[in-house]
């Protein structure tokens, strides 16, 4: 089943790319780089406008600010978002709330979730158990 309809990929994609530490920064390479990646994939499952968000690099899930998270949130909440990607859903959200209120608005909205192996569509109960048992996991 293709979750990707062409209103989709009218809107943006948004890649969102964290690492909680300054020392992940500097010492995982790896995880950064295949978060950026995910803009490729992206671009491979159609979008053309693709937006990296990794303005809370090196800044702890734990705190109170995290100015990329909260511009993520918005975009969404104003539709401009087709999916948002991410390598897993413990890099988008601190806890199950603040999961369980992206996955919320994103259904609202009609907004896909993506990892590098599948999409999510928040408004199928399939998806959304999914995206639940992710964000518990995590």
């Amino acid at each position: 089943m293709n979750r990707i309809t062409p209103e989709h990929l009218t809107r943006a994609a948004w890649v969102y790319v964290r690492q909680s530490t300054p020392g992940q920064v500097r010492h995982n390479h790896e995880s950064r780089g295949r978060q950026y990646a995910l803009r490729d994939r992206a671009r491979h499952l159609g979008w053309h406008q693709v937006v990296v968000v990794d303005d809370d690099l090196g800044h702890s899930g734990g705190g109170t600010e995290r100015p990329g998270y909260d511009r993520l949130l918005a975009a969404v909440c104003r539709s401009d978002v087709g999916v948002v990607l991410s390598l897993e859903a413990s890099r988008l959200a601190r806890n199950g709330r603040e999961w369980h209120t992206l996955i919320d608005y994103c259904g609202l909205v009609g907004c896909l979730l993506a990892d590098e192996s599948s999409v999510y569509d928040p408004r199928l109960p399939d998806d959304r158990l999914l995206l639940g048992m992710k964000g518990t996991m995590s």
